[in-house]
């Protein structure tokens, strides 16, 4: 699979702009503010309806303008796909494949898969368990629709469960036999969620670890564990031991939402006791290890978008990520950067067609 041609239409900081790519390796490069992620983020918003870096879709219309428009021209498996994503203040999102718009944005999920590499990347080391929850959701859900609808629906419970418990505090009452009705949704919705979960995991962790070891040359030991209550007890029990609780804070305090992924080295949190090279390398780890998993899965090989990479790492992981995307297991890859030449001197090292696209450079045409 890969991207062919993308059209912008008042996507962020692009009033207009055309682009025809190469089908390996795609470079944009330019000074800091100029756009080069806001291409990479138009391309993650073709595949997941939303971008990557201000999931807020009215924020990505230009200012002073009402609507934007992005349209990629995609082959997959040696059939064109066009995909058109829009917006116009006040209005609902639309999402077209081949002209047809999609009754449900999440029917679209997992058409395109794609991964992306970026500085932003950090968050799920330094953040809480919603981002590290959001990235495991995320690869299951390019391979699993069924998976992202019982996602979609638990959440929707979930949301139901909380206002009443909110309106229980507010009107003094409180009826077991009511709040039972969302516990048994829950249940079921939340028992499918966990049981690929720990299945996705299983299948996962051996990825990344081999991965880990490719970047930094397997001399440490590094774990990645699943935190979930429902691995000591059922979901059921969990809501009876805890109905006080929830009743007092007003909101479902345990559940699947309230899972968790550990990232530890030498048996430690890395967050605390891993270096910046150790986090960096972890992180590429990851990302490396959900490009493998998804293209097993879904039997199509991802785009891979590289954003800033390049400035943020040393010379020696440079040079791993280069060893790494120099095999036929990748396909497309868009990276950006600040340094043409750079840029240059490492995309040859790769052996594969390529294109650079200098943003700012009024000779260029895109």
């Amino acid at each position: 699979m890969f991207l062919q041609r993308l059209s912008l239409l008042n996507y962020k900081n692009f009033e207009s702009a055309d682009f025809d790519f190469d089908s390996k390796i795609n470079c944009v490069v330019g000074p800091n503010g100029i756009g080069k992620t806001n291409i990479l983020d138009s391309i993650y918003h073709l595949a997941f309806g939303k971008g990557y870096f201000n999931p807020i879709a009215s924020q990505n219309i230009k200012h002073d303008t009402e609507f934007f428009v992005i349209e990629g021209a995609f082959e997959k498996n040696d059939r064109a796909e066009k995909i058109v994503c829009s917006l116009k203040r006040g209005a609902k999102k639309i999402i077209k494949r081949n002209g047809k718009v999609y009754d449900r944005l999440s029917d679209h999920i997992g058409l395109l898969p794609l991964v992306i590499i970026s500085p932003a990347d950090r968050d799920l080391i330094i953040e809480g368990s919603e981002t590290r929850r959001k990235f495991m959701d995320g690869v299951i859900a390019q391979s699993d629709n069924a998976y992202l609808q019982d996602l979609i629906n638990y959440n929707k419970v979930l949301a139901q469960r909380n206002a009443l418990l909110k309106y229980f505090a507010a009107n003094h009452t409180f009826s077991t036999a009511t709040l039972s009705v969302y516990n048994e949704q829950m249940n079921r919705y939340g028992n499918a969620i966990f049981n690929k979960r720990v299945e996705f995991l299983e299948a996962f962790i051996p990825i990344f670890k081999a991965q880990y070891a490719a970047i930094s040359g397997g001399n440490e030991s590094i774990s990645l564990e699943y935190n979930s209550k429902l691995l000591e007890t059922n979901l059921l029990d969990l809501f009876e031991q805890n109905i006080e609780k929830d009743r007092a804070l007003q909101y479902t305090t345990v559940g699947i939402h309230k899972d968790d992924l550990g990232f530890e080295i030498e048996g430690h949190p890395i967050k605390k006791f891993g270096s910046q090279g150790q986090q960096k390398s972890f992180l590429i780890a990851l990302k490396f290890a959900q490009f493998q998993f998804i293209k097993e899965q879904s039997k199509t090989t991802p785009l891979l978008l590289l954003d800033d990479i390049f400035d943020k790492l040393d010379e020696t992981r440079v040079a791993h990520i280069v060893s790494l995307v120099n095999n036929e297991n990748f396909g497309q890859i868009f990276i950006s950067d600040t340094h043409a030449e750079r840029t240059e001197e490492v995309v040859k090292q790769i052996h594969q067609s390529y294109r650079i696209f200098k943003l700012g450079d009024e000779k260029t045409k895109y």
